[in-house]
């Protein structure tokens, strides 16, 4: 994964930054709607479709992945309308995108 971690003086981690000013993991995600968009991509299509959304600013991490899915993205946005719109309007319509499934995460 690449990216940097930043630590607290006792070595906890604090978050992970996958690009300047965007976070993985912290506290000071609580409020942002995370999603994991699992991907399938028709054949030959994944490393464009990397390309694609890899260009997106909701987009904090996206990898190319072995198994039944292609292409594994996590999202952040600050509402469910705007998780919706990233997928319906950003997303969907990217050429060689065959079906996705979204995960959204919750908080117990």
């Amino acid at each position: 994964m690449r990216g940097n971690w930043l630590m607290s003086q006792d070595s906890s981690v604090i978050e992970f930054r996958t690009r300047p000013g965007q976070r993985l993991a912290g506290t000071s995600m609580a409020n942002k709607i995370r999603a994991y968009l699992l991907i399938e991509a028709s054949a030959g299509a994944g490393n464009g479709v990397l390309e694609a959304v890899r260009n997106m600013p909701s987009i904090v991490q996206a990898d190319r992945v072995t198994g039944p899915y292609d292409v594994i993205v996590v999202t952040e946005t600050d509402t469910l309308n705007q998780l919706s719109a990233v997928l319906h309007d950003d997303i969907q319509p990217i050429r060689g995108i065959t079906r996705t499934m979204s995960c959204v995460r919750f908080e117990a």
